[in-house]
């Protein structure tokens, strides 16, 4: 069922390691890079088409299409099966896949006041988008009746793994509560899907500001003369006083935390980096 690889992973790493991205508005008709399949090998995302003003539309575009895909599962006449249901969530949600992977990736390495302006705003989606999902009677229905016949389903070991996987993550998001109780959970996770993005911006912020000032050349030894000019050039930058170097502990990536930045609720298979299900990241996928 997993779709990622070591070998796609590193193509990600390696486009977005060498390509800056761009910051122009995209142009009247022209086609939004992160909602078709990449060109590139293991559909790496194509940075060097993308611009910070394709994310948002992207991510909307993405999490509309699924929860019409997920409306269609949980309607579904027919009894459920694998096939129907588990595999179908699978292949749901990949424009939102690509944009989440993609815009994540780059305001985790390199986010400007543009991209944090975006994960503001489209935190508390993801998270009301994921509990769209997770907390649907219909669509729990389904993978509730699967689960309690898995044994005699027929399936070979990576599909009963991953049967047990959606099950598990459904009973955790809170599929069996009441409606009351999934209300004020879902309130809670907007709210702390929020409150996470807004920490994480001002811990940046306060990293970035935290920088250490040396005004004496010879405490830099062991540093070559271009990280020193680096420095000095930065503590202009800051306004600091003349002949002094500047060095920050970070630039412009953003701290990871809990289950993290992201909220990519897909398929299973894209479980991220992090801890326990929160905030800005209930998931539906395992990659």
């Amino acid at each position: 069922m997993p779709r990622s690889s070591l070998l796609r992973s590193a193509a990600f790493l390696f486009v977005l390691a060498t390509s800056n991205t761009a910051q122009a508005a995209p142009n009247t008709g022209r086609v939004n890079p992160l909602t078709v399949p990449s060109t590139l090998p293991f559909q790496a995302p194509r940075f060097d088409q993308i611009t910070d003003a394709d994310y948002q539309p992207a991510l909307e575009q993405g999490m509309a299409e699924q929860i019409a895909e997920m409306k269609a599962i949980a309607n579904n006449p027919a009894a459920p099966t694998f096939a129907n249901t588990i595999e179908a969530m699978e292949r749901s949600g990949r424009t939102l896949d690509r944009a989440s992977q993609a815009f994540f990736g780059v305001s985790q390495a390199n986010t400007n006041d543009a991209l944090d302006k975006v994960r503001s705003i489209e935190a508390p989606k993801l998270a009301q988008h994921s509990d769209a999902i997770y907390l649907d009677p219909k669509l729990f229905a389904r993978v509730q009746a699967l689960y309690a016949k898995k044994d005699s389903l027929g399936l070979d070991a990576e599909q009963k793994q991953v049967l047990e996987i959606y099950h598990s993550d459904f009973l955790h998001a809170g599929a069996q509560l009441n409606d009351a109780d999934k209300a004020k959970l879902r309130l809670l996770n907007t709210q702390i899907s929020t409150a996470t993005t807004d920490f994480q911006q001002k811990l940046l912020a306060g990293t970035k500001a935290g920088a250490l000032v040396v005004d004496d050349k010879a405490k830099l030894a062991g540093l070559s003369d271009a990280e020193i000019a680096a420095a000095a050039q930065g503590a202009k930058e800051r306004g600091c006083p003349a002949n002094t170097s500047c060095r920050s502990r970070t630039r412009r990536s953003s701290p990871r935390s809990p289950r993290s930045q992201i909220a990519q609720p897909a398929r299973r298979c894209s479980r991220r980096a992090g801890t326990g299900r929160s905030a800005a990241t209930p998931t539906i996928r395992a990659r």
